[in-house]
């Protein structure tokens, strides 16, 4: 296949463009390198470098190329920017995509893969661990984003017959993760760790999380790259771990006797998340194979090797 990718250069994405090449596809990359590395971009990928809000940056990437496949993963990733932010989180993770979308119709795209977000779609959970069916109510404009360009997507199914997944992402980790551009506790513990610095756990750290490591995610993506119609999948692990955890699990992968601190609470964050993944096992057989704290010694080594 011919895919286009936008995200590239971040963290999930260029895990996914190593994928894709090493499967024998044709990738580009569309990354304006804000959160993105240059060093991250596989060097048989074609690369643009621009922003996903230009509409006449994002014609020229369709112009140039016949894209079987969308994969979306561009994105502002931070919800506390979201919260301090909310129109520049709009400007990116809603208008960015309606601008993709609209290029993707008009050139002849028939599938879209998208990077949506199980933690921040629920908002507070009522069940645990959630399914796709449970109620969502973002508590973030991040999370109020990512539910918007679901419907948005639904409606370019209906309308345009676009071929769609909604991939709703646990807490991802792994190497590449930017410990200062994107959202990530066991990138920000290792980093701080590794610079002799002290972590803050925010608030009294019980808040809880599901980890899903980065090379299961990259497998969703490459389970779902044919699918057809409207489809949406929780990607996790349907394990609940609390942040005191990773923090004293990242400290023992580190080696570090650091003791817990707390700072100030967080608006715009969950108290619990934890997703349910039965529907994608049932219908692709994917199952998380990396466990917590496998994924979180491969973490640390990368931080360890790349300090």
């Amino acid at each position: 296949m011919n895919i286009l990718l936008t995200g590239g250069a971040g963290f999930i994405g260029s895990h996914i463009a190593d994928a894709y090449l090493a499967s024998g596809h044709k990738v580009t990359i569309i990354d304006n390198l804000s959160t993105g590395r240059r060093k991250n971009i596989p060097a048989g990928a074609t690369f643009v470098e621009a922003d996903i809000r230009d509409p006449d940056a994002v014609r020229g990437v369709f112009t140039s190329s016949r894209f079987d496949l969308v994969n979306h993963h561009a994105a502002q990733m931070d919800i506390r920017r979201s919260v301090a932010d909310p129109v520049y989180d709009a400007s990116v993770n809603i208008l960015g995509v309606l601008t993709i979308l609209q290029e993707a119709v008009r050139a002849g795209v028939t599938r879209m893969v998208f990077a949506s977000s199980g933690g921040a779609v629920y908002g507070e959970q009522t069940t645990f661990p959630a399914s796709e069916s449970h109620a969502t109510h973002p508590i973030s404009p991040y999370g109020v984003a990512k539910l918007t360009t679901e419907q948005y997507l639904f409606y370019y199914h209906t309308v345009f017959g676009l071929d769609v997944v909604c991939l709703r992402y646990a807490n991802v980790f792994g190497p590449r993760q930017n410990p200062e551009g994107e959202a990530g506790v066991v990138a920000i513990f290792a980093n701080k760790l590794f610079a002799g610095q002290h972590p803050i756990i925010n608030g009294d750290g019980k808040q809880t999380r599901d980890y899903v490591f980065v090379s299961d995610i990259v497998r969703a993506n490459m389970l779902v790259s044919d699918a057809r119609g409207f489809q949406v999948f929780n990607i996790g692990t349907g394990r609940e771990t609390d942040v005191n955890q990773i923090f004293h699990g990242v400290c023992a992968a580190v080696g570090s006797a650091c003791t817990e601190r707390h700072g100030e609470a967080k608006k715009g964050e969950q108290r619990r998340s934890v997703l349910s993944h039965e529907r994608i096992r049932q219908a692709f057989g994917w199952t998380p194979g990396v466990t917590l704290e496998e994924g979180l010694r491969t973490t640390v080594e990368y931080f360890r090797k790349n300090q």
